[in-house]
């Protein structure tokens, strides 16, 4: 993109003010103020959709922002201040998507649109390694398939490209018909249509007439004939709009493809077919059947663009997996290591890049990067904007491992090594290189980066506790959206994160901006201070051993007994004489745990007022029964004397004091109580309470493992330690590598528990041993190695608490530490 500010006020209908005069040209589109790269050229939406871009102003002219596009006047004097320049529109969004749509009209090559409700990302991707030797390709990265990553997407078209990729989503209706003026696809392919975002329309068929917008006027439209509402709505599309040419492939019926026999063997599927009278197939290199559909509609699109059938043949056995996450898990010599060993191009460098960056655990920063295939690019350029890109993004030092890069190797200013090869890299790789940094492993497929993976990972066990990002954003993004603008949230992330790993969570909450963490002991917080977490930290359980380190690490203190409070008020004194310490008095309004009661309120009060080197920052107190509607009464009721309790405390204190008192089954249930700051804990991990939060919230944990052996066990005998578990007939069973010194309860042994193997349950068989159990595998298709899950999604974990008479908390956090967690985002 190459606009000046002017021409971006008159395509948005917006009113200009420019303090500099000569303003450079507009090439970067930011809505994210933490994901700013080049910020002289940078144009910053302050878009109002989950949250208020218009507060994160501050922090883009702190990074260097100069132009502006704002809907809110308040802003403008601070801009203008700054001597930064804005356009001031009607709504933020809609003046993103006018500019990018006024951008698409400039551009004349063939743009493919595809929508749908699965498979979306991987056809795209999977059409762009097909067609990258072919065409110069510009695409959606990752899943940038929203109303704002629609817009960022076509922003990144450019005269050299030769042919357009995006993907569209929505979620609810009216959303589409913005995103057809967007991309205006000359082509589209319509996927699928599944379950996802049922509930904001009628029924599927009002989901799908609005997905099918995004092909109004479009020459070309590629569907399955099988899907028969989808194949109802596309021939009334096509018969209103007599210019739109449909192809469809079907397994069932008359089409342009008509899918005859699908043979699956180990590792790859034959698809053989029809088209135009004569029998055609191809071969891939999966076997799942979202793959092969997947396969197909991008055979049709090859079909129709005219590739000849023996190039399709051999380019489809090449198709490589999608990689659709950054995964960080623990490496060699206190490292963390994020794998990306997929694919390698500019814009999936730029994401990984900003994962990166979210890690503070370690101070040093290692990129492994191979050569970027295809790009269409001169190779010094090219290599250029990856060196700017690493120094941007604070790289500490670059492995770039082929010829290409090797060759431009002087562009690159930080510390570098270079080798020609993977091959030559192992061969000179020492046990030393790597310590005490993150490395982030970014490399094409042909460069098999899998090799260096998994020479760098620690080794563990093969059972591992997954965790999804994404996921833990989404369920964060939930309860901020219930939350009153001048309500905080406050994070616990105690007791190892609730199992799922204290400063990974921490950083992603220090991404998003979390105002506050919260831990049980002090020597969690230091280890989040070490970590690189500059949040707030509110320490729960504070020890009067550890005030030292309360102090030296900037932990505030829950105080809740005089003796405690007087303690800690003693050694501020002696220890910081220039600021005041904060602390949070804890109340007990009925919980009957820690906290001072209601008639120690007065003397409380005076003592606070003398204690000059201590600031109250927050009042707070714990409920006992928020999740359960029987004990409403009493939550009420506790409520009440809070409000009581804390209301005479600020009054007296003189200054603002901040209040909290629900917890995650709180924050629904008891909305008028929100008070300054919800404590947020099981909720966001995807556990919820209420009807609301079982709809809404995405669990983020999945348990898995792998079988270690397959036998058959004949009727009459038995299984596993004190011979509990019998064949009543011939059997098949599993071993699985987890056991009860991993977390896995005792109690799911005998038939009580079972878990997930290729979608099918399989019950524990015999008494759960220490390091491994058994399954009754008979009725399932498997192998060893396969996957087995304990639970996750479609397992979950509410099941097996319920199972083992507990509750969710107990089951996360007792996941042993010997379990490896991996950490993925897509």
């Amino acid at each position: 993109m190459h606009y000046q500010l002017k021409q971006i006020s008159e395509i948005t209908k917006g009113t200009y003010h420019l303090v500099q005069k000569n303003t450079v040209g507009i090439n970067q589109l930011i809505t994210d103020s933490r994901k700013i790269i080049d910020a002289e050229h940078s144009l910053f939406f302050a878009l109002k959709v989950s949250r208020d871009g218009h507060d994160y102003i501050e922090d883009a002219l702190n990074q260097g922002v100069k132009n502006f596009v704002i809907s809110d006047l308040n802003v403008a004097n601070k801009i203008i201040a700054a001597n930064a320049n804005y356009v001031l529109v009607t709504d933020t969004l809609n003046a993103l998507q006018e500019l990018t749509a006024h951008h698409r009209k400039k551009f004349s090559y063939p743009v493919i649109g595809i929508t749908g409700s699965n498979g979306k990302t991987f056809v795209k991707e999977w059409l762009y390694q097909l067609l990258r030797e072919n065409f110069n390709v510009v695409r959606s990265p990752k899943s940038y398939n929203s109303q704002v990553g629609v817009p960022l997407s076509v922003a990144l078209m450019k005269e050299e490209n030769t042919l357009g990729i995006f993907e569209a989503g929505i979620s609810m209706p009216g959303e589409m018909q913005q995103l057809e003026k967007i991309i205006a696809p000359t082509t589209g392919i319509f996927t699928n249509i599944g379950t996802a975002h049922d509930e904001n329309f009628k029924n599927q068929e009002e989901k799908i007439i609005e997905k099918l917008k995004l092909f109004s006027h479009c020459n070309t439209l590629i569907f399955c004939k099988d899907h028969a509402l989808v194949f109802k709505h596309i021939s009334h599309l096509i018969h209103e709009q007599e210019r739109i040419k449909s192809f469809s492939w079907s397994r069932e019926h008359k089409a342009d493809l008509e899918i005859g026999k699908i043979d699956k063997s180990f590792s790859e599927t034959t698809i053989q077919a029809f088209y135009k009278e004569h029998l055609i197939s191809i071969r891939i290199p999966f076997i799942d059947d979202a793959a092969i559909e997947n396969a197909i509609n991008c055979w049709c699109l090859l079909l129709v663009l005219g590739t000849d059938q023996k190039l399709i043949e051999e380019k489809m056995l090449l198709l490589a997996p999608v990689a659709m996450r950054l995964e960080m898990k623990e490496g060699i010599n206190n490292c963390s290591l994020i794998n990306d060993s997929y694919n390698s191009d500019i814009s999936s460098i730029t994401i990984a890049l900003d994962y990166l960056n979210q890690q503070k655990q370690h101070a040093k920063r290692t990129v492994i990067l191979s050569d970027i295939l295809q790009s269409g690019k001169d190779e010094k350029v090219l290599y250029k904007e990856v060196a700017d890109l690493l120094k941007k993004k604070n790289v500490n030092r670059l492995i770039g491992i082929g010829a290409a890069i090797s060759d431009q190797q002087d562009l690159f200013e930080n510390e570098k090594l270079f080798y020609k090869s993977t091959e030559d890299f192992l061969a000179n790789y020492q046990s030393g290189f790597f310590e005490d940094e993150t490395i982030l492993i970014k490399g094409a497929r042909f460069f098999e980066f899998e090799r260096i993976s998994n020479l760098l990972q620690q080794k563990a066990h093969e059972t591992v506790l997954e965790i999804n990002l994404n996921a833990l954003i989404h369920n964060l993004n939930f309860y901020r959206a219930l939350l009153k603008p001048h309500t905080d949230l406050m994070i616990m992330v105690k007791a190892f994160a609730y199992g799922s790993g204290s400063f990974e969570i921490a950083n992603i909450l220090q991404f998003h901006r979390v105002p506050y963490l919260a831990v049980a002991y002090t020597d969690e917080g230091v280890d989040l201070r070490k970590s690189g977490i500059t949040l707030p930290i509110m320490v729960m359980n504070p020890e009067e051993q550890s005030f030292n380190s309360l102090i030296e690490y900037y932990l505030e203190p829950e105080l809740y007994s005089f003796r405690v409070l007087k303690a800690y008020n003693e050694l501020a004194k002696l220890k910081n004489k220039n600021e005041q310490l904060r602390i949070h008095i804890k109340l007990d309004t009925g919980m009957h745990r820690l906290g001072f009661e209601e008639y120690q309120l007065e003397d409380l009060i005076m003592q606070l007022k003398t204690m000059t080197c201590l600031k109250v920052q927050s009042v707070f107190s714990h409920l006992a029964g928020s999740d359960e509607q029987a004990h409403d009464g009493f939550t009420n009721q506790q409520i009440k004397q809070f409000e009581r309790m804390s209301t005479a405390l600020q009054n007296a204190l003189g200054y603002p004091v901040k209040r909290h008192i629900l917890n995650s089954a709180g924050i629904i249930r008891f909305a008028d109580a929100h008070y300054e700051i919800v404590r947020l804990g099981i909720g966001l991990h995807g556990i919820g309470n209420t009807d609301v939060e079982k709809k809404m919230l995405e669990p983020i944990s999945t348990l898995k493992t792998t079988i270690s052996q397959i036998k058959k066990v004949a009727a009459g005998e038995t299984v596993g330690y004190g011979r509990k578990g019998k064949a009543e007939k011939n059997i098949i069973i599993a071993t699985v590598a987890i056991g009860y010194a991993d977390g896995l309860n005792r109690r799911l042994s005998n038939g009580v528990g079972s878990m997930l193997i290729n979608g099918k349950t399989a019950p524990v068989i015999g008494n759960v041993c220490m390091d491994m159990c058994m399954l009754d595998v008979t009725n399932i298709d498997c192998k060893e190695g396969d996957v087995v899950i304990v639970f996750g999604k479609d397992h979950s974990i509410e099941r097996i608490a319920e199972q083992t008479g507990t509750i969710a908390y107990e089951v996360l956090t007792g996941i042993s530490q010997r379990v490896k967690r991996v950490y993925f985002y897509e």
